[in-house]
């Protein structure tokens, strides 16, 4: 695959993750933490903050990938 479709796609990729990530932990916080205490919502939105740069790091690291040499 050509780097620039790779980077291309990969951009995507991170960009559809970061807003579907941020709109799944607004609904589960807005639907579930409106009751809970301070603390609870701390934790959460530390955790939830921190979280998504697992699956992007996944991305970031296809992205690094170097092609396969043509036979």
């Amino acid at each position: 695959m050509p780097i620039r479709l790779k980077k291309l796609i990969g951009m995507f990729l991170l960009l559809a993750l970061v807003i579907i990530y941020a709109l799944v932990a607004s609904i589960f916080a807005v639907a579930r933490l409106s009751e809970s205490g301070a603390l609870v919502q701390f934790l959460f939105f530390l955790l939830s903050g921190l979280l998504w740069v697992l699956p992007a790091m996944g991305i970031i690291k296809w992205l690094m990938l170097e092609p396969r040499a043509k036979r």
